[in-house]
């Protein structure tokens, strides 16, 4: 019964979303929040402007939203950020 409560704690969706956004994830939509193009979140954060567009596409399909604004209007709302 104890492996049963861990693995059903362990499905639980963190922040109510299916699929929760890892710690780069999170990190990359605060710099948008604040924003940052993908340049300058690429540069402060010395990864590739491409590795930045694949966090992001991850993100908004995480989130289920269409654009930058809508990820952190959500993500402010779900107290991700």
């Amino acid at each position: 019964m104890a492996e049963f409560s861990r693995l059903a704690k362990a499905a639980i969706p963190v922040y109510g979303i299916p699929n929760p956004l890892s710690g780069r994830e999170i990190e990359i939509l605060g710099l948008v929040s604040e924003g940052m193009s993908n340049r300058e979140i690429a540069d402060r954060l010395v990864i590739s402007e491409g590795t930045v567009k694949n966090h992001l596409t991850s993100i908004l399909a995480k989130l289920d939203v269409r654009d930058r604004l809508q990820a952190t209007l959500k993500a402010k709302e779900l107290g991700i950020l």
